[in-house]
């Protein structure tokens, strides 16, 4: 879908929608309630000692916010990340292309943020976020980075910093997509505490419930 507004975004985002370049989804898949759309309060959030190490970790890292965009460097930093995570996770083999990066990471979008964490000894970009920004949301759309800053916890660090800069932005929540019961990559969500998880599939036109949930 082209032309949601951010208003129109955030409603969808409150039922339990995620956007991700062009589409628009949540999961329909009957019976089955395994993935979970989670948020977390940003007022409410404290890190945790682990947590707050790795921020210390990535303190160094030259944080710009700006809108989605293409180059090479970013490509090649997000074939080198999906490698990683392939020989780690033994995920499939990534075969994305600059029509694709553009298509899912840098389409044109009102809400659509992107934050670039860079080595300034290097002065290359080690760490992308993309996210979206609407008046009452914060959503972490996809983080890839460097994988030799693996050890010093940059994925942990990156959702700090997202829910530190919604906070000064004074947006409530930011949404981390969905919780998924035994899936490594998704376990670290868990960890941001305290965390709310929404309540069934509400229809466009309910109203949503978020419950407070704990780490499990």
């Amino acid at each position: 879908m082209v032309d949601v507004t951010q208003p129109e975004l955030e409603h969808l985002l409150e039922h339990g929608w995620r956007r991700f370049g062009v589409d628009y989804f949540r999961p329909n898949c009957g019976a089955c309630s395994s993935c979970v759309p989670t948020r977390v309060p940003t007022f409410d959030f404290a890190p945790t000692k682990s947590q707050r190490r790795a921020r210390k970790n990535c303190a160094s890292l030259q944080i710009e916010l700006g809108v989605p965009r293409f180059d090479p460097e970013r490509l090649a930093l997000y074939h080198r990340w999906h490698r990683y995570r392939e020989s780690l996770r033994g995920w499939e083999e990534a075969d994305l292309s600059e029509r694709g990066y553009r298509l899912q990471f840098a389409f044109p979008h009102a809400a659509a943020r992107e934050l670039t964490f860079i080595d300034p000894v290097s002065e290359r970009i080690v760490g992308v976020a993309l996210s979206d920004e609407t008046e009452r949301a914060w959503s972490a759309i996809y983080f890839f980075y460097d994988p030799d800053w693996a050890s010093r916890s940059i994925g942990t660090a990156n959702v700090l910093i997202q829910i530190a800069l919604a906070r000064a932005k004074v947006i409530p929540y930011l949404y981390l997509g969905y919780r998924v019961a035994g899936c490594a990559s998704l376990a670290y969500k868990q960890r941001f505490q305290p965390q709310q998880v929404l309540v069934g599939w509400p229809d466009d036109d309910e109203t949503p419930v978020w419950a407070t949930a704990q780490e499990s």
